[in-house]
């Protein structure tokens, strides 16, 4: 009984020092692409191509409701982490064991600027982890209207449209500060799966996105129910 106890004892120690190792690799690797991606393109020199396009946005050009529908369903405690919500991280990174895959990210609005600006879409641990440094790295160069100002300026909503301004013209054929309230709400729910949820494929399904983008504001203290109801059947 002690010789397996013993054996126990080891193996457990084993694994757990194989783990430690694989995550120092996976951080190293993902800092190392970290730092491969800001020196090829420096932060400063990519937000400003951004903001240079002619079709750019700026958030005092935007719907508050607009706004508010993005923060609820994409990120609703960006406005209280430094770039990276670790409660999002956690139940997303315990999904992931679960199905032994990447299946939930957990990204908020910084790390999905990130990664649109910077890495590609493939699901990798490396490039989430890159993700957390550079969005860290966002965060003390940019206020948090600056963030989610560049964020609708560089997300893709379906039918070849790859910001608000865009989307907005092309689906309701008006410049996004004359959304009303129930576009606005369409529009934010569309970049979750924009493929799937383009109004020129799937309006339906857009729909449901919306009401689901709604449940969230009322949740989130932005709507009242009441609100939101008037909102859907406008």
């Amino acid at each position: 009984m002690r010789t397996l106890r013993k054996i126990i004892k080891v193996l457990v120690l084993i694994c757990l020092i194989a783990g430690i190792a694989a995550c120092s690799y996976l951080i190293h690797e993902g800092y190392d692409m970290y730092k491969t991606a800001v020196e090829k393109e420096p932060i400063a020199q990519k937000v400003e191509e951004i903001r240079s396009r002619d079709n750019y946005t700026k958030i005092d050009e935007l719907p508050q409701i607009y706004l508010d529908a993005i923060v609820s369903v994409e990120d609703h405690r960006f406005y209280s982490h430094p770039g990276v919500d670790i409660l999002a991280i956690g139940r997303a990174a315990i999904n992931d064991i679960k199905a032994m895959s990447l299946v939930e990210g957990g990204s908020g609005i910084t790390q999905q600027l990130c990664k649109n600006l910077y890495f590609t879409q493939e699901k990798k641990f490396t490039r989430k982890i890159a993700e957390v440094f550079m969005s860290f790295e966002f965060e003390k160069k940019y206020t948090k209207d600056e963030i989610l100002e560049l964020y609708v300026n560089s997300i893709y909503f379906g039918n070849n449209y790859y910001c608000v301004k865009d989307a907005s013209l092309g689906y309701f054929g008006k410049l996004p500060k004359d959304m009303n309230d129930y576009e606005s709400t369409l529009l934010a729910g569309i970049p979750n799966a924009p493929s799937a949820y383009a109004l020129t494929k799937n309006p339906d399904l857009a729909h449901q996105r919306q009401k689901r983008v709604l449940e969230k504001m009322v949740k989130y203290n932005y709507l009242t129910q009441k609100e939101a109801e008037a909102i859907m059947h406008n």
